[in-house]
């Protein structure tokens, strides 16, 4: 069994913390969501996005997501990995110093990191992406390349992995990203 912790902030993309929180959970693991300035049993608010034929996605107003540790108190290198969800948390997120350093503990210690949609902001700022591959929301392409990384521009439904970094578009590709990040979790399912 892993630690997991998830780093989220208010309008993170809903089916970004919701369904991936649980899916890591139910297959056994430990799932810790962390969100600066708040603590456990505090909520952050999501957004939902959806794809509706406009220029880019729509959104509405999602769940109020509880976390369930404190991100004061914790102790990030306790965790095996770590889940960048995405939203429009990330853009402010990426702005808190102690949010980068743990990023670059998880990379800088070769533990996998699963980064979706906007989650590649984070990334960036984090200076992870140099001579790298990512996958991340089209409108973020330009981020990924000025960090020096190579935008991997994949169907919505699918997903990257480059060493320990799974990268994908959006929420329609949780089936695969989800499974990319508990192969590198070693993650053994049987039917």
């Amino acid at each position: 069994m892993a630690k997991v912790l998830f780093i989220v902030g208010d309008f993170v993309e809903d089916y970004e913390i919701m369904v991936p929180f649980q899916a890591i959970a139910a297959v056994g693991h430990d799932v810790s969501a962390v969100c600066p300035d708040k603590k456990a049993g505090d909520f952050v608010r999501t957004a939902i996005h959806d794809f509706e034929g406009d220029q880019t996605y729509t959104e509405k107003p999602g769940h109020n997501f509880t976390l369930n540790a404190s991100f004061d108190e914790i102790n990030f290198a306790d965790f095996d990995a770590l889940v960048i969800p995405g939203g429009r948390a990330p853009e402010y997120l990426r702005l808190n110093e102690k949010v980068l350093e743990m990023v670059k503990h998880f990379n800088d210690n070769n533990k996998p990191i699963a980064a979706i949609c906007h989650g590649a902001q984070i990334l960036a700022a984090a200076d992870l992406l140099k001579g790298r591959k990512c996958s991340a929301y089209p409108a973020c392409a330009p981020e990924v390349r000025e960090a020096g990384g190579e935008y991997e521009n994949i169907e919505i439904t699918d997903a990257y992995t480059d060493g320990n970094l799974v990268t994908a578009p959006a929420w329609p590709a949780h089936p695969a990203w989800i499974s990319q990040f508990l192969k590198l979790l070693g993650t053994k399912i049987i039917i």
